[in-house]
């Protein structure tokens, strides 16, 4: 199934097969997007929200000069704008960082499939709290951490969200970011996030070889990038008590 990774693994929700199986058929298409394709633009009327079912997206912003801010990294197993549903428009703009696959559902189907079912919506609001509980984390890796932290919690996380939905074995995964895309998220220059990779490597917390991470010690990174998963909202099981 398409959406067989959507809140997989969350200690609060569960949704039932019904429930999967009435999301499915709310799917009108399935499009891939290359890298760094913009999917939304904002301020741009939106009628559909698109569910990612491989790749990594972001949601950012852009200064009058065109400089990219990104305020959000979504993976596979997770809605990106599904708050356009009731917004309508969005003060931000959607694109891909990898390749990436996206299912497109119609804010209409969603309207007819939620309207009469409320447990329904109240599992897709869960899901979009769980995006406002990332900002709020974002805004305290970028504004209360030092360039180590920033990457050591961010990688951290990555770790843990990927596991939640089968693609990280809590040691090993794949990240098809760049450099440059890492240093974006954590509000860094490249330069300066090649030093801290290095010194990430030398610490023997992790390293990173052709999109390729390798975590060595988990609760070392997790404690160098003051990471708890609480906001996380999954199950215990996505990470054994190594970040404890």
């Amino acid at each position: 199934m398409l959406l067989d990774r959507f809140l997989a693994n969350r200690r609060e929700v569960r949704l039932t097969d019904e429930e999967r199986r009435l999301l499915e058929n709310a799917v009108s298409k399935v499009r891939t997007f290359g890298p760094r394709e913009t999917v939304v633009e904002a301020g741009h009327k939106v009628t559909v929200s698109t569910y990612l079912t491989e790749g990594i997206m972001s949601r950012y912003i852009d200064d009058r000069r065109g400089l990219r801010q990104l305020v959000a990294i979504h993976l596979a197993g997770e809605f990106v704008d599904l708050h356009a549903y009731p917004m309508r428009e969005l003060d931000h703009s959607v694109g891909t960082l990898s390749q990436a696959t996206v299912a497109i559902v119609p804010h209409e189907a969603l309207r007819e499939i939620l309207d009469p079912r409320p447990e329904l919506a109240r599992k897709l609001w869960f899901s979009t709290l769980i995006d406002a509980s990332l900002h709020r984390t974002w805004l305290f890796r970028v504004g209360r951490l030092d360039g180590v932290g920033r990457v050591a919690h961010f990688l951290s996380e990555m770790n843990v969200r990927l596991r939640a939905v089968g693609l990280s074995d809590g040691r090993e995964f794949t990240l098809a970011l760049t450099q440059t895309d890492v240093a974006e998220v954590c509000g860094l220059t490249t330069v300066h996030t090649n030093r801290v990779l290095r010194q990430l490597r030398e610490a023997n917390l992790c390293s990173i070889r052709s999109s390729r991470v390798q975590i060595h010690d988990p609760v070392g990174l997790a404690r160098r990038g003051d990471f708890q998963p609480d906001y996380l909202y999954l199950d215990d099981q996505c990470f054994d008590g190594e970040t404890r």
